[in-house]
């Protein structure tokens, strides 16, 4: 009994000492950003019709139908909406590079919101796990990695007090939590929906999805139809992998390959199905899974560049591993421990 509580009393110091996960979150935080930037670059010929004052929903309408909040509700100037678009853009692609921190990104998560509430048809599900996955992203110190170092978070560190500095590692912690309850819920919700349909039940569903014309990838998706091996193995496979991916990712040793496996679904989604966004979306909050697969694919190709193997880049190296705190690229000021 004692062993026991000596045994939980230590996980816990761990989780309130060492950041879990930050090269993971650092990667969900500039793959949704670079969602975000894709959504506004794809539909930018097409802004002003299907997002401006006098587009195909006039302003008027889209305020008296708006339910939640939307930036856009503010005026019906065509230069308040080039204004807010264009900031929109400029945001997401700092979020996607790693520069603003935490008030960028969460001006990221209020614009993307308002666009997505401007034009709810041309969203295909990825919007509804970005709106939450964000708030939690805030908790976590997803600017230690993949991010331009600027500098200014390091000055803006210094001057917090130390206490509360101390209470970012469990923050961080809880957030990274929230992330993977967060999809692993939605992967469960989903399975066990698809297990009361009729057409999963036969193992038919999947001919029926890949028929569909706004889904349909011409030329492949009769590939995987016309073959009923491959229709009820996509089916079946389909619900297992969705209803019992949470008993994956806690189990250690299969963590990374659960994770490598919904990649995998997720990209054949993209490519069968067109659904880019929210595919990129699912596979953003997947990484938090492979954090240590990620922080040692980085240390490789560190270990491949000429000036990383230079006598010259070493005392360079030994100093950028000095512990530090902070964003935008400064490094942790714990080692960061996996994802438990």
């Amino acid at each position: 009994m004692r062993n026991a509580l000596k045994n939980v009393t230590g996980r816990l110091d761990s989780w309130s000492l060492n950041p879990v996960a930050v090269t993971g979150v650092s990667g969900t935080r500039a793959l949704l950003g670079f969602v975000g930037l894709m959504y506004y670059v794809g539909q930018y010929r097409e802004r002003n019709y299907l997002f401006g004052p006098d587009g195909v929903l006039p302003h008027d309408e889209f305020t008296a139908q708006l339910t939640g909040f939307s930036v856009y509700a503010l005026s019906g100037s065509p230069v308040f909406f080039q204004v807010v678009y264009h900031l929109g853009i400029a945001v997401a692609l700092a979020v996607t590079l790693g520069v603003g921190g935490r008030p960028g990104l969460a001006l990221h998560w209020a614009l993307l919101w308002s666009v997505y509430q401007r034009q709810p048809g041309l969203l295909d599900g990825g919007d509804n796990l970005a709106y939450v996955v964000i708030p939690f992203l805030l908790l976590t110190r997803c600017y230690d990695r993949f991010a331009l170092p600027t500098g200014l978070a390091s000055r803006l560190a210094e001057r917090v007090p130390g206490q509360l500095r101390a209470v970012s590692v469990p923050f961080h912690n809880l957030g990274v939590l929230m992330v993977a309850a967060q999809i692993c819920l939605v992967y469960v919700v989903s399975g066990l929906y698809k297990v009361m349909g009729e057409e999963w039940q036969d193992g038919t569903a999947l001919f029926y999805i890949m028929r569909v014309a706004e889904f349909e990838l011409p030329g492949w998706s009769n590939l995987v139809y016309e073959s009923d091996f491959l229709v009820v193995l996509g089916t079946y496979g389909t619900v297992a992998f969705l209803v019992y991916f949470p008993l994956g990712v806690l189990v250690p040793a299969l963590r990374p390959w659960a994770a490598a496996a919904s990649i995998c679904f997720h990209l054949s989604i993209a490519f069968f199905m067109g659904l880019t966004g929210f595919a990129l979306t699912m596979i953003a909050c997947d990484l938090v899974f492979l954090s240590g697969a990620l922080d040692r694919a980085v240390v490789r190709v560190k270990g491949l560049l000429p000036a990383a193997r230079t006598p010259e880049a070493q005392p360079a190296a030994s100093a950028q591993a000095a512990p530090a705190s902070g964003e935008n690229g400064t490094k942790s000021a714990a080692p960061e421990a996996e994802l438990v």
